[in-house]
């Protein structure tokens, strides 16, 4: 939906009622939702970010019919089952925001690593199905935040440390001063745009998800984005108990059990 049809509809979107295009039900997820968490399985399964596990869990996933699936990554798997290669084929056309979409336990996971490793594990899962250098650089960008977020890292050091150079290495990112993001398409770009400047020009969680959602196109995405560099900041005190309490229960226990995982998992192995 655009912006206007939005108000139209809503006039502010801001509980979770369900319907949409895909039809869903009030608190179930899209695709943003289950293939993060197919990757954290994948994760935790292999115990580190292995191309070859993630593709596999990545294609049984697409096999389970998930309620929707982007166009590059359906490519991208279509290709790992054709080949057992775990891992698309470069393409400039393929700077979507699939890969970025789903960064969030490969943040988890690696968090207390070096950088190096930090982005080797990004690109690991996010080639899988986008083999692009901007896709590379939002994942990677986005992975750093959440993590600099949870070491306590305030908005400005944020901006400062992670976001502006992304922007002087690849100027398309630039959100400042530029004209708002509304109906940001599935370009990764697009979706940076709209996630920042509702990150960094709102003060609280609710506001920063309220905003993004607002601008319409991705929100899906632009959301699941904008919730996890948001969550990582304003912490789990901050997220709106209503919102919490419409979600799935299955889903939303499924997040907290893996995210904990995730967590540990990285622990354990920093402590070997």
């Amino acid at each position: 939906m655009t912006p206007r049809e939005i108000v139209v509809q809503y006039t502010v979107h801001d509980t979770l009622c369900g319907g949409g295009w895909l039809r869903l039900k009030p608190g179930q997820v899209t695709d943003d939702t289950t293939m993060a968490l197919a990757l954290g399985g994948a994760i935790l399964q292999a115990g580190q970010v292995d191309a070859l596990a993630v593709a596999r869990t990545f294609d049984a996933w697409m096999r389970a019919k998930p309620v929707d699936i982007g166009n590059t990554v359906r490519r991208g798997l279509m290709h790992f089952r054709a080949t057992g290669i775990p891992e698309s084929v470069p393409s400039e056309h393929d700077a979507g925001n699939g890969a970025a979409m789903r960064v969030l336990p490969v943040a988890l996971a690696t968090l207390g690593q070096a950088e190096k490793q930090v982005r080797a594990a990004c690109r690991a899962q996010a080639h899988v199905t986008h083999n692009n250098a901007l896709s590379d650089a939002a994942t990677e960008c986005l992975a750093l935040l959440v993590q600099d977020a949870l070491h306590g890292a305030d908005k400005e050091q944020l901006l400062q440390q992670r976001v502006i150079p992304l922007i002087e290495q690849y100027p398309e990112f630039e959100f400042r001063n530029v004209t708002p993001r509304v109906n940001p398409s599935g370009y990764v770009v697009e979706t940076l745009h709209a996630v920042f400047q509702a990150f960094f020009g709102t003060t609280g969680f609710r506001e920063c998800l309220v905003d993004v959602v607002n601008r319409g196109g991705d929100a899906d995405t632009t959301g699941a984005i904008a919730g996890m560099l948001a969550g990582a900041h304003y912490g789990q005190d901050a997220l709106p108990k209503a919102w919490l309490a419409a979600l799935e229960p299955h889903t939303r226990q499924a997040c907290v059990a893996q995210a904990r995982a995730l967590v540990g998992l990285n622990a354990s192995a920093t402590r070997q």
